[in-house]
């Protein structure tokens, strides 16, 4: 067995697993049901949000999983109480709000990027901030300059060093003029927790409008915020002097939810998604629908299946909202292996997300990577330079194989692929998985997988 690496170790031992590996005899269609919590990419950024505030907070739906487990270590090591007051549920503190130690801090966050949105709101209180280096899955380059020159833009000073980087604003937060070269969430996000307390009026352009992103916008308005979302990715926020705690139950996880319907698809199964819901996946459903997959939609959730006969070839081009998601991609190839013909898969967000393809080819998938994408009369998505695409012939038998997990959503895409798979694959570094997938050893088990852990 592989030994985990520091942060899978970290990750898998927030969230109770005692094992890096797990053996898969795959073949075995998935069925039964889900329940998906509040998405990753909402509720870590909710718990943020709660340093402005100076009244208690109350998140509802909080997914059991690393980052949030992150997050929680490092509000409490700047003083916020952080309670768990049911299962799902925190109470949010922010009374005692205190300078935390940059080694601490940097030991806790490990290698997330969720550090570097504590940067407007601990200008707010505290007047300075400091972030470590920033990791995250080995999916691409995610630059930090889009954050920079937004808190420049607010009056923040930024000073690098060997420990990491220091942000001060003497003269406080202004209200700035802000044009995103790319609708990047992260920066978005940042523009939002910042501008909410900075005296003045801030105009962002090229913003990003994910879910996540308006259930943060929502957050932040029960708070006392006034943020007016305008058309063409233009967002104004009005800064107000003082914010109050919000109560708030976390928008369901999209990504998990496509997952499942994927792994469902995969695997010539029939799952049903509790608390996934048609209007944020909308996108999906149609993907999902031209592959030959089915769906009934309900009102507590949706039904994904494989209804019988040949699953079709597609061409997806990923791109951020209301376009297909990146994070959607992986796990959608593992089921593409199985479709009859060429799909092709265009992604235009990160660079290097296809690097969990390899070991699907080890196990059988016939796909070809194109590092510099590649031309097409049909294309709806701009070219960006650092694009890349993928080829998938189908259908392709999947065999078992060993497999060590790369990052998040290619990690859950090669769960998929043992899953669907004839014969045994030992599949190592799941602690990862845990930074996105709430109890998922539970579901599989709950799903009819067969699996075992490697000791």
């Amino acid at each position: 067995m592989n030994s985990l690496t520091k942060d899978a170790q970290m990750a898998a031992e927030r969230v109770g697993l005692t094992s890096d590996s797990i053996i898969i005899h795959g073949g075995k269609p998935l069925r039964g049901r889900v329940d998906v919590r509040g998405a990753k990419n909402l509720a870590t950024k909710a718990m943020v949000a709660a340093l402005l505030a100076d009244t208690p907070s109350t998140l509802r739906d909080v997914p059991d999983i690393s980052d949030v487990g992150v997050v929680t270590g490092m509000l409490g090591a700047y003083g916020v109480s952080v309670e768990k007051i049911a299962p799902g549920e925190l109470r949010l503190d922010p009374a005692n709000v205190e300078r935390a130690h940059f080694a601490k801090i940097d030991a806790l966050a490990g290698s997330s990027r969720i550090p570097i949105l504590f940067c407007g709101p601990l200008l707010h209180r505290l007047g300075e901030a400091l972030i470590p280096d920033l990791g995250g899955c080995r999916i691409g380059d995610r630059p930090i300059d889009f954050h920079m020159d937004a808190l420049r833009a607010f009056g923040a000073i930024v000073d690098k060093s060997y420990e990491g980087i220091r942000l001060t604003a003497p003269d406080g937060l202004h209200g700035a003029h802000i044009e995103l070269p790319y609708p990047s969430v992260g920066a978005t996000e940042q523009v939002l927790l910042t501008a909410v307390l900075a005296e003045g009026v801030t105009e962002l352009k090229n913003a990003a409008i994910e879910p996540e992103i308006m259930d943060l916008i929502a957050i932040l308005q029960k708070m006392g915020a006034i943020i007016n979302v305008e058309p063409n990715r233009v967002i104004f926020i009005e800064g107000v002097e003082k914010l109050s705690g919000y109560d708030h139950r976390a928008l369901f996880d999209r990504n998990e939810a496509a997952s499942w319907a994927s792994a469902a698809l995969a695997t010539g199964g029939d799952i049903f998604v509790a608390g996934a819901k048609q209007q944020e996946l909308m996108t999906f459903l149609n993907i999902f629908r031209k592959v030959g997959g089915a769906f009934d939609i309900q009102e507590d959730g949706i039904r994904f299946y494989h209804p019988g006969g040949a699953l079709k070839p597609v061409v997806v081009e990923t791109d951020v909202h209301p376009g297909f998601m990146t994070d959607w991609q992986q796990p959608l190839i593992v089921a593409l292996t199985q479709a009859e013909g060429r799909s092709v898969v265009h992604e235009t967000v990160y660079e290097n997300r296809f690097g969990f393809t390899d070991a699907l080819i080890e196990m059988g998938a016939d796909i070809v990577v194109h590092k510099d994408g590649l031309e097409s009369v049909t294309r709806r998505v701009p070219r960006r330079p650092l694009e890349q695409a993928a080829v998938i012939v189908g259908p392709t038998p999947l065999h078992g194989a060993d497999v060590e997990i790369p990052d998040l959503r290619g990690g859950f895409s090669h769960l998929i692929a043992a899953l669907t798979a004839s014969g045994t694959s030992t599949v190592s570094n799941i602690g990862i998985i845990s930074r996105g997938y709430e109890h998922f050893i539970d579901k599989l088990a709950d799903l009819g997988a067969d699996f075992v852990y490697e000791g």
